[in-house]
């Protein structure tokens, strides 16, 4: 209790809300503050803006203000509150305008809100005001309204903690008179407020935000003050629905009519699913998730609660949430089952007390009883085989008891005909099983009972056989019936099952399943187009679509499936019934993934080439910022040599100047070659013009374009045949193959070519390092010898523009190991071969 009194006490907020600037919030909070000092309160101001409003000025006079804090931001002056002189003077309640004020950089606290709460903390009461499009969870939502950006928020649970939150409201019209007469904005700008953000449509939608926050903060006050109080009785301060649904076929009718009912009532819906303790009964998954969605569909709140007498959990949770009315179904029993359990419903009506209960009448009311007489899960076969049964075996059990009436005792006729009847039973169903029974009785009592050939019933004995017939009759076909159902669910259950795995097959296992998906949807039922639909900037766009006569809006479809808010399945061709629904919603969950992973994969494609082409722009970067540097270097070296005027150069310096520069300058033009040459592959537009060509007239044409020729040792028979390839793309391969062999192999390089099968092969030995193990497969790819840590020359793309023009021409490239060391690159294209000449014999016949 010590510690209580000790504790210091936190200064109490009132916030004045207003839903646009200019309501009068500033105004109603100074008029608070001269009320409190009237009374003797210390009051001081801590910040307020008058934005040049006069009549706010004036209500300024005679308070007491704490000096601003002065701070420069952006070249300009601005004052803020200063807190710790207000924490300094310790008033009893301190004036704050503005509360989602950001302050300047360098103040104390970035939001004038956290100053606030600074002020509460050290008890002093605020007086303080705030806008609703400043309210944080709101932002989104004045933004679709008006247009603009809120910058400057305020969390809402800040404003939710004040002690008193009043509303300072006022009608679009009013406001905007007080605005046309200067009682708001200066003249210059008016006008543009009037036709941007206070426009008559903006303040009204602003104006219902702020009251039905307001309501709402009302509303949690009293449920907290009901709680405090322990209060549990009704209170019609608002009218709440809560609907209870039990994930039979009625719930969709129970929530849309509840629905209605709040509409009209202009209260709250809450949908309600009471779970037993023990888990046994209760909504499946699928159930859950469709009246969930429903209920979020219609604006309501969904809710489950675990309760064992759910009568007194439904009860519970209405009070507890200060329901005015409830929503039942009508039950679903049968009358005879009522007499014994008079139901959820009836138990609820006795019970509610102040809270009205709307009992709903559905298809599925009496269930059980129209289950008993009503339409039997037998097929029509086994049904008419039953009732043929029905009458045939009672007449052959009489035949039989007549015919053998000295031999067989009563007894067996008893059991007879009790055979008899669950025989119909097990065949034909309940209808059948009535009328064995009924015949069965009376031909019993009639040829077997005393006295004979009458149907006076004598004996107690005889009625309690007759009954006992019926009742017989009637549970084995209950037994059948059930039997049948379940089997009937089953197999329904597993076609469901198999066309769902279906489903997922297709969408796991083939890479552009949206499409595969919609075919066999629109195969298994038969449906002239299955297209799905998602609503891009209002309208609505086909994504994917199978079949003729594709559906271009939900309106059109026979069959519409909502998979989200803006992605609908549609199904034209026909009406499907309800029990294929469930089946349709697992697809279209299917198809909304089939889209996403599609769109993912697309997305982690671009993402992949983009990360390569940016491999690739900084692996050239890196080779060209070495590689066209030195060349260049040397030139301008060899270059400004020539020029200086200083130095006396002798005939042989200049010349070894000029072979220098010369050296260089061919070079760099290889390795623009190379560039060149390698984007023409990447873009695709290499088109090689293919003829007959010798390797040993192509490698001596190469020879000459490369430097260190000498070391080259051609073996290359002029008998071999010739290939089908392009000269010039063939002579610059060569070249790239020499010219890689001179750089990174030591001593003399040989060309060989020999004939294998249909190819021809040209071979380049080098005895250099060779390749690493099993970088054999990677000595092609661009920039390669990036990799190296040698200094020789060049960007590593000699290979890649060999592999490239050699493939464009129909032949392969591969590299091999030297036999001793080395690399040997193997140049393989497909021999000439041709074209057969066909002797054409002419006979000349004698024209006599």
């Amino acid at each position: 209790m010590d510690e209580e009194q000790d504790k210091p006490r936190r200064g109490e907020l009132r916030i004045y809300l207003g839903a646009a600037p200019g309501v009068g919030k500033t105004y109603a909070m100074l008029g608070e503050a001269w009320r409190r000092k009237e009374r003797g309160t210390d009051v001081v101001i801590g910040l307020v803006e008058t934005h040049g409003r006069t009549k706010t000025a004036d209500l300024l006079e005679g308070l007491e203000a704490v000096p601003r804090r002065q701070g420069f931001h952006r070249g300009r002056e601005f004052g803020e509150m200063d807190v710790d002189a207000v924490l300094a003077r310790r008033p009893e309640v301190a004036v704050v305008d503005e509360l989602a004020h950001t302050n300047i950089p360098g103040s104390r606290n970035e939001k004038r809100w956290q100053d606030v709460r600074e002020l509460l903390a050290a008890g002093i009461d605020v007086l303080s005001t705030v806008n609703v499009q400043h309210l944080q969870s709101l932002g989104d939502v004045v933004e679709k309204i008006t247009g603009v950006i809120q910058q400057e928020t305020v969390p809402d649970e800040m404003v939710r903690r004040a002690e008193q939150v009043e509303l300072v409201d006022i009608t679009p019209e009013a406001l905007r008179r007080r605005l046309a007469h200067g009682n708001v904005y200066p003249a210059e700008r008016i006008d543009a407020a009037l036709a941007n953000y206070f426009r008559p449509g903006n303040l009204t939608a602003l104006r219902e935000l702020a009251l039905l926050w307001v309501a709402d903060q009302v509303d949690v006050a009293l449920q907290r003050y009901r709680a405090q109080q322990r209060i549990t009785d009704t209170w019609e301060a608002r009218e709440r629905i809560v609907v209870a649904i039990t994930g039979g076929p009625e719930s969709e009718t129970l929530i849309r009519r509840a629905s209605r009912i709040a509409a009209r009532a202009g209260g709250e819906l809450m949908v309600l699913h009471i779970l037993r303790g023990d888990g046994l009964t209760g909504l499946g998954p699928a159930e859950l998730t469709k009246g969930r969605k429903l209920a979020e569909d219609l604006g309501a709140t969904f809710h489950t609660v675990v309760g064992d007498d759910v009568p007194d959990a439904l009860l519970d949770f209405a009070r507890g949430v200060n329901a005015t009315q409830l929503v039942l179904g009508t039950s679903r029993r049968s009358r005879l089952a009522r007499l014994f359990d008079e139901g959820i419903g009836a138990t609820v009506v006795q019970r509610s007390g102040a809270i009205d209960v709307h009992m709903v009448t559905h298809e599925a009311a009496g269930g059980r009883l129209r289950t008993l007489f009503g339409r039997s899960p037998l097929g029509f076969n086994r049904k008419a085989a039953g009732w043929v049964l029905a009458v045939v075996l009672p007449a052959l059990a009489t035949v039989l008891g007549a015919v053998l009436r000295g031999q067989l005792d009563f007894s067996t006729d008893v059991v007879d005909y009790f055979l008899v009847t669950v025989l119909v039973a097990f065949v034909g169903g309940l209808g059948p099983a009535l009328l064995a029974s009924v015949l069965s009785a009376g031909l019993l009592n009639y040829f077997f009972t005393e006295p004979f050939y009458t149907l006076a019933v004598h004996s107690p004995h005889n009625i309690v056989t007759l009954v006992a017939m019926i009742i017989v009759a009637v549970l084995v076909a209950l037994v059948v019936d059930a039997a049948a159902r379940r089997a009937t669910q089953a197999a329904q259950a597993r076609t469901e099952a198999s066309l769902l795995a279906s489903y997922a097959r297709t969408v796991l296992t083939n890479t552009e399943p949206l499409p595969r998906l919609l075919a066999k949807v629109r195969e298994n039922f038969g449906l002239e187009s299955v297209t799905l639909l998602e609503k891009r900037d209002g309208t609505w766009e086909r994504v994917e679509e199978c079949g003729p006569n594709p559906c271009a809006e939900p309106d059109e479809a026979d069959v519409d499936i909502p998979v989200t808010a803006d992605v609908h399945l549609t199904l034209r061709g026909r009406a499907l019934p309800a029990a294929d629904r469930q089946v349709l919603e697992g697809a279209a969950g299917q198809a909304l993934l089939a889209l996403r992973q599609q769109r993912m994969a697309a997305a982690a494609a671009r993402a992949e080439r983009k990360a390569e082409a940016t491999e690739l722009r900084t692996a050239l970067l890196s080779a060209l910022g070495h590689d066209l540097r030195t060349p260049l270097t040397s030139i301008k070296a060899a270059i400004g040599s020539l020029r200086a005027h200083d130095i006396d150069l002798s005939p042989e310096d200049t010349g070894e100047l000029l072979a220098t520069a010369e050296e260089s300058t061919d070079r760099l033009a290889g390795l623009v070659d190379n560039l060149l040459d390698s984007s023409r592959l990447a873009t695709g537009a290499v088109r090689p013009q293919l003829r007959p060509v010798g390797y040993d007239e192509v490698v001596w044409h190469a020879l000459s374009s490369v430097d260190g020729s000498d070391r080259v040792r051609v073996e290359v028979d002029e008998r071999l045949p010739a290939v089908l390839a392009d000269p010039g793309l063939l002579e610059r391969v060569a070249a790239n193959l020499v010219d890689n062999a001179l750089r990174h192999g030591a001593g003399a390089v040989a060309v060989r070519a020999s004939n294998y099968a249909e190819y021809v092969e040209l071979r380049v030995v080098d005895h250099g390092k060779g390749l690493r193990k099993g970088a054999a497969d990677s000595a092609f790819a661009p920039f390669q010898r990036l990799g190296d840590r040698d200094a020789t020359p060049g960007i590593g793309l000699g290979l890649s523009v060999a592999k490239g023009f050699t493939e464009a021409m129909g032949g392969t490239i591969r590299a091999e190991d030297t036999p001793g060391g080395g690399l040997t690159v193997v140049l393989s294209l497909p021999a000439y071969q041709a074209p057969q000449v066909i002797p054409i014999v002419v006979s000349e016949e004698r024209i006599p």
